[in-house]
């Protein structure tokens, strides 16, 4: 049987489209899945969204839609970018997926019922984009430590995980796995951050919002979002919480534990600190590996759309052609610090690389194969120069090290690596000048040799570099005419000879088209212009509402005239034949009011219920559709209408001032 090899992506959050850097990830995991099927392994690769969580039910409610349909859209969008991408995944999956909610539903209950999980209440400080909690001593200055942006003060009802419970237990594991956490700076950042300066418990349930798997047991909560997220790494092999490992299927028995989280080095405190203490709670083996990865920044600075400096990798692949977005993405990015994009440096890499040293050699070699014999490849015969040493050489030793690299996840050296070797063939053209030896009829077999050497180099190549560019490997290799594309058919020196003689080239095919650097400059900068404009004409809608026309001005009598009270929703119902329409009973604490209200097409009834609203609590009562309706809630908006709701804590019937 082959040896397995299960790694994973972090799921997409699905809130935008992914810009370049983000995509990097998956595309990473891809060269590492393509190059172990290469080598044998039996590879199972999963990546797919995250789609719950607050962020989210903002967004949709801005959007005017409900969260499913807002994030169907944008994980077709994050799948449609994978493909394009040419990952070779072997799942997908979705966190709103059934049998996904149905496990971490079950996880939970398993949790709290075992002791892990305990009710309490979360104080502190939160960031949105994030759906992270923070200490007052993490969010210094106000700011999210992980993004940078304001974090919120927050009061809630929620549960717990004992983090504390598993601290040491996981602490012994890094201790004892040094290759557990890498690059070795991110587990020392773990350690010395996290785990030394002592585990707070974690919150693992949210009420502020209704967009998550709800608690069985208590369903005005919903599980926290990375709770939800993480267990997707299980919950893609079919893992059954009521199941110990010994009884669950053939399948998760096989790939779990992963054998590397692929990740972004922002939520490398999730991976490597609460995932595997989740693993401790259910009794499951740790992944052998969590990597972290650096991030892709414009020049020195964060992609931004303010400032015109997002770049997407469909838009390269628009410009450039896939593989050679995915070559400037596994070539550029560094193994522990941030890689650099700029429009340049892709056009740099690309001409350079692609165009010259690897599309020309091809191009130059089936050429000269075709015009000196006819396609036809000859025996060699002559193998006694140097240079023909040389190259062999350069073919072996990029071969030990491009392995070296992929095995350590040093992706860009082995590009290198293979770039190094191309460079070499190039270099051997000059020096045995085929197009002077073939005006020597004596000189053929030594023509015949140089040009097998040259077929049998960019083979090679073309083995090592299908991680990288698979399209363009894969059409190298059919232009050779020759069909083997796995690690083993190259590597020592008694392997340079796969080239079957006797056989004949097909046409060369322009692989890469040089680019004309100022006009492509030319046409990046229009691109980026249009996103500035774009995205100010964003930000000035979002923070300037429209001047209502008409409003009357009224006196400090006529405000106090209407009375607000504060009320909890303790029951809600559709209104038959009304489909706009809520009945909801509110209590005020002194007394219990029926109100009618046009937000059905907004909020199901279990969305309103325990929620605490403002109410006109002195309007005189109307009939709607035969139902009295004695008072109003506030609520803000016309064609996405939302309500006013207050905090938990409020006590119900205060006077609103």
């Amino acid at each position: 049987m082959k040896e397995k090899y299960y790694l994973t992506t972090a799921i997409a959050y699905a809130s935008r489209k992914p810009h370049f850097g983000n995509t990097y990830e998956a595309i990473m995991a891809d060269s590492v899945a393509r190059y172990r099927r290469a080598r044998g392994y039996d590879v199972f690769m999963c990546t797919g969204t995250d789609e719950h969580g607050q962020k989210i039910e903002n967004l949709a409610a801005e959007a005017g839609i409900t969260p499913k349909a807002y994030v169907d859209g944008v994980a077709g969008e994050i799948r449609g970018l994978w493909d394009k991408m040419n990952t070779s995944y072997d799942y997908f999956i979705r966190t709103t997926d059934e049998q996904h909610e149905k496990a971490v539903a079950k996880i939970f209950k398993r949790f709290f019922d075992q002791g892990d999980i305990y009710k309490g209440y979360y104080e502190g400080w939160y960031c949105t984009p994030c759906e992270s909690f923070f200490t007052e001593t993490q969010a210094e200055g106000g700011k999210c430590p992980d993004c940078g942006r304001p974090v919120t003060q927050a009061k809630e009802e929620a549960y717990f995980f004992k983090m504390s419970k598993y601290a040491d237990r996981l602490m012994k594991h890094i201790e004892d796995h040094p290759e557990f956490i890498e690059p070795e700076s991110r587990k020392k950042e773990m350690v010395n951050n996290f785990l030394k300066a002592g585990l707070q418990d974690l919150c693992v349930s949210r009420t502020s919002f209704t967009w998550g798997i709800p608690v069985d047991f208590d369903p005005k909560h919903v599980t926290y979002v990375w709770l939800d997220a993480l267990t997707n790494y299980i919950t893609a092999l079919g893992y059954d919480p009521d199941k110990t490992y010994e009884e669950q299927s053939e399948h998760f028995r096989k790939y779990w534990p992963a054998d590397v989280h692929i990740i972004g080095k922002d939520i490398l405190r999730f991976h490597t600190i609460y995932w595997p203490i989740f693993l401790m709670a259910l009794d499951l083996p740790l992944p052998k590996k969590v990597f972290g990865h650096p991030w892709f920044n414009f020049g020195m600075d964060k992609m931004s759309k303010s400032k015109g400096n997002v770049i997407y990798a469909d838009q390269l692949s628009d410009h450039f052609g896939v593989d050679a977005a995915r070559y400037y993405a596994l070539s550029e990015m560094p193994y522990g610090s941030d890689g650099s994009i700029t429009y340049e440096s892709v056009i740099k890499r690309y001409n350079g690389d692609l165009v010259n040293t690897l599309g020309n050699l091809v191009k130059r070699t089936l050429d000269m194969q075709k015009k000196y014999f006819d396609k036809k490849v000859l025996a060699p015969t002559d193998i006694g120069d140097a240079c023909d040493a040389e190259l062999k050489a350069a073919c072996v030793e990029a071969y030990e090290n491009a392995i070296a690299h992929m095995d350590t996840f040093h992706i860009a050296d082995a590009a290198a690596d293979v770039m190094k070797m191309l460079s070499r063939a190039n270099k051997y053209i000059d020096e045995t000048t085929p197009w002077t030896l073939a005006k020597d009829e004596a000189q053929k077999d030594r023509l015949a040799t140089v040009l097998y050497n040259l077929l049998e180099a960019i083979r090679w190549g073309a083995i090592l570099l299908t991680p990288f560019i698979p399209s363009s490997a894969e059409e190298i290799l059919r232009e050779l005419n020759t069909e083997a594309v796995t690690l083993d058919t190259i590597g020592t020196a008694e392997k340079f000879g796969g080239i079957r003689v006797g056989s004949e080239v097909l046409d060369s095919k322009v692989l890469f088209a040089r680019v004309d650097e100022a006009k492509e400059l030319a046409a990046f900068e229009a691109e980026r212009e249009k996103m500035i404009a774009a995205a100010k004409a964003a930000e000035k809608a979002a923070q300037a509402p429209e001047k209502p026309e008409g409003c009357a001005v009224i006196g400090i009598e006529d405000f106090m005239g209407v009375e607000l009270r504060t009320a909890k929703v303790i029951a809600c119902e559709t209104v038959p034949k009304a489909k706009k329409l809520l009945k909801l009973q509110l209590d005020l604490g002194y007394e219990q009011r029926q109100v009618v209200s046009g937000i059905a097409k907004f909020y199901k009834p279990e969305d309103m219920i325990g929620k605490k609203v403002i109410m006109v609590a002195n309007l005189k009562p109307a009939t709607l559709c035969g139902i009295e309706s004695n008072g109003m809630i506030l609520a803000s908006g016309e064609e996405q209408v939302r309500v006013v709701f207050l905090d938990p804590e409020t006590p119900v019937g205060e006077r609103v001032r």
